[in-house]
């Protein structure tokens, strides 16, 4: 009689169907005529194939019908690239090709564009806010992404540091526990949950920073291009606003007053409205 046999691989997943010849039949059983039909109604000279099979949750479901819809499934973890200074998306083009091909369809890869090129100079907490709209607006138009990771270079890292905080805080107030956000995107609504908290809705996992400044560039031998000579090291300071805007201030630790203190400085701990990482 014909039977069906699933590889123990695909635990009530998607199960895999192999085809068996009918067994012999043992000494003095008489084997059915070719016209006999077998269990279910069906002919047993034939072969069994997409046999519904039983999952843990017990309900029923066949090896095509699982694998069709894990094909429709989208990536359900978003990777944002954040760039650096006086750059832009297209520094991350190979970067971004190479994550794609080893990471597969299941990761959904985003070079972030807020703060190109001249963007950058706006100051810290400025380019910050913007990434953390940009964030949530790819979030809205996915709503099957349940995980989060950053991966940022340079002055990126502080971006999204700044942005981390905001899209936490947000996810914070608007739940009042810390344990997950809901987002309202043309009329259908986006619900995360994690037990660590969220970052813009969806459980976060990596967060990576390449050569990025956390504690300024105030200091020797702190910009490279200087060559370590102190008489450029004392002037870069009161000129950096001039030449890289509100963001060289704040690199410069410049940018504080008598009753607030420099950003980065600000940025080291958690405070009451943002956590900081």
């Amino acid at each position: 009689m014909a039977s069906t046999l699933c590889s123990p691989r695909h635990h009530d997943r998607s199960h895999l169907c192999r085809r068996l010849r009918p067994r012999p039949s043992p000494p003095g059983h008489a084997r059915p005529r070719s016209g006999a039909a077998g269990p279910s109604g069906l002919n047993t000279t034939k072969y069994l194939c997409s046999h519904p099979m039983s999952t843990g949750r017990g309900s029923p479901v066949s090896c095509s019908s699982v694998e069709a819809s894990k094909s429709k499934q989208g990536p359900e973890h978003l990777i944002v690239l954040v760039h650096g200074i006086m750059a832009s998306p297209s520094d991350w083009t190979y970067g971004e090709a190479v994550l794609k091909k080893r990471l597969g369809d299941n990761f959904f890869i985003y070079a972030s564009s807020s703060n190109i090129y001249a963007k950058s100079f706006d100051g810290i907490n400025v380019a910050g806010r913007r990434l953390a709209k940009e964030v949530l607006d790819v979030v809205q138009k996915m709503a099957g992404l349940k995980k989060i990771s950053f991966i940022a270079h340079s002055l990126g890292g502080l971006f999204a540091r700044y942005a981390i905080s905001i899209l936490y805080s947000q996810q914070a107030k608007e739940t009042g526990s810390g344990a997950g956000v809901m987002l309202t995107s043309g009329g259908s609504e986006i619900s995360r949950t994690s037990g660590l908290g969220a970052i813009a809705g969806l459980e976060p996992t990596n967060f990576i920073t390449l050569a990025t400044p956390h504690l300024g560039v105030r200091g020797k031998n702190q910009l490279p291009f200087l060559q370590g000579l102190s008489i450029l090291e004392k002037l870069a300071a009161p000129l950096a606003p001039f030449i890289v805007g509100r963001t060289g201030a704040q690199l410069f630790l410049t940018d504080g007053e008598p009753s607030k203190p420099p950003l980065l400085l600000l940025m080291t701990s958690d405070h009451e409205d943002k956590k900081f990482m």
